[in-house]
């Protein structure tokens, strides 16, 4: 695996601090695949994310997001105790699992289905940050006319 050293953009750059955290977050490899996950787009702005959680009641488990990270949890009791298994092929350990969710990426809901937890994301663009049409004015004899917010409308 590569790794690479996001020091001279730090030295050059300021304001990016999150972005450069991001990618080397990124590019550390997260251990253990439990549970398995899907992460779907289902149109421009929604977004699913879906966790195979079998075994688990929604008692066991927690959503989470905190500054723009998504955190899952699931927390098993001990209802194995006292049992013996054979074999055991159905894994129910604890887990955790962590998302980053880019900047305007919110948390819609979250349900429970036949063992699968669904998390639907929505990204919402504030007007602000929206691209908007600027309209040009002038006269012939090359002369600008400055509008305010005012004359505008």
């Amino acid at each position: 695996m590569r790794t690479f050293d996001l020091a001279p953009l730090y030295r050059s750059s300021v304001g990016f601090d999150r972005v450069f955290d991001l990618l080397d977050t990124m590019g550390k490899a997260e251990t253990g695949g439990y549970p398995p996950y899907n992460i779907e787009r289902l149109d421009e702005d929604d977004y699913r994310i879906t966790l195979a959680v079998a075994g688990f009641s929604e008692d066991e488990l927690d959503v989470e997001l905190h500054e723009n990270t998504l955190t899952v949890t699931g927390s098993r009791g001990d209802a194995d105790e006292g049992r013996t298994f054979l074999y055991q092929g159905i894994a129910g350990r604890s887990f955790q699992r962590r998302f980053q969710l880019a900047e305007h990426v919110k948390v819609a809901g979250a349900s429970l289905v036949n063992g699968l937890l669904n998390i639907e994301l929505q990204r919402e663009i504030p007007e602000s940050a929206k691209p908007r049409k600027i309209s040009i004015s002038g006269d012939k004899a090359g002369n600008v006319k400055i509008l305010k917010d005012a004359d505008a409308a």
